[in-house]
């Protein structure tokens, strides 16, 4: 399912959580557009999700006469959800400052934004520098409503280096998860003419550049098509700092000897994974490694966001 800020080409209605209290589907923050007869991501499914797609495609029916809508769900009572808790959910109309906002939004993808919408009044809404952690309900001196809704990049970065049949299949795993990915490899040609917004392609002859230029706590994925490329590599990862995650495919074979070459170069190969995946799944088929991959990136990286 993309995601709510892919152009819909079509009147929509953006569908934002604008406050959770207790055992909810999504968090406050979570964002869902809609079109008349579609969808692009999700506030949590279920009976609220009916709720929330009918009242927006209403909206779309109503067209211009259709206003901003603040509504609160408990969603044991009246929803009839075992979760029990409570949701406000916005409905806006995608036009004016919303329709630019959400184009500034696509193009800043990798920068923190802040949404500041109203609720109440006439339809306003705009971006400005992030100063609220999480999205909640303002009400200013005059009574009138405002959703202060940051809009965060991913903090979460992969450097990939190989564009082989397992590092596409990655690649797509990634497509829809909260990262972004650098996929490095020297063969332009292996690079397919199409890759997700969160993917960044670098067709470079000097691979070991790029570990250098990651921002600080990272993760890099090392599965070139050279053990040689591998091992230069690897070593330019082991003698970084503020290194998040490091995995280098392969066996445990290939790591015993890569591990004697890289202590014999004084570097300590404690933090390297090698094999990449879940304990537990042994198939190597490309989609089956990448799901096990990604499944292992997302442990690492809520770790690390809870840290």
């Amino acid at each position: 399912m993309a995601d709510w800020l892919t152009p819909a080409g079509e009147p929509a209605v953006l569908v934002t959580v604008a406050r959770a209290e207790g055992s909810v589907p999504r968090e406050a923050g979570t964002h869902m557009l809609v079109t008349a007869g579609g969808q692009f991501d999700t506030v949590g499914g279920g009976h609220l999700e009916h709720r929330a797609l009918d009242i927006a495609r209403g909206m779309i029916g109503a067209g211009r006469s259709a206003a901003v809508h603040l509504e609160r769900f408990p969603l044991g009572p009246s929803l009839g959800q075992c979760c029990g808790g409570v949701v406000w959910l916005l409905f806006e109309p995608v036009a004016g400052g919303l329709d630019e906002a959400m184009a500034q939004l696509r193009q800043r993808r990798r920068e923190d934004s802040c949404r500041i919408t109203a609720i109440d009044g006439a339809a306003e809404c705009r971006l400005t520098d992030v100063r609220h952690k999480e999205t909640h309900i303002h009400t200013d001196g005059n009574g009138r409503r405002w959703l202060i809704d940051p809009v965060r990049a991913p903090r979460a970065h992969l450097v990939l280096f190989g564009a082989g049949h397992v590092g596409a299949a990655i690649v797509r795993a990634l497509g829809e998860l909260p990262c972004t990915v650098t996929w490095v490899d020297e063969r332009d040609a292996m690079f397919p003419g199409e890759v997700p917004d969160n993917v960044t392609i670098e067709a470079t002859d000097t691979p070991e550049a790029c570990v250098d230029e990651a921002p600080d706590g990272a993760s890099y994925l090392v599965m070139t098509h050279s053990h040689a490329l591998d091992q230069r590599l690897c070593e330019a990862i082991l003698s970084r700092h503020n290194v998040g995650w490091f995995g280098l495919i392969g066996s445990k074979t290939k790591r015993a000897q890569f591990s004697n070459r890289m202590e014999a170069k004084g570097l300590s190969v404690e933090s390297m994974v090698c094999p990449v995946g879940l304990p537990g799944i042994i198939n190597k088929a490309p989609a089956v490694i990448a799901a096990s991959v990604a499944a292992q990136l997302l442990l690492v990286w809520e770790s690390q966001a809870r840290d």
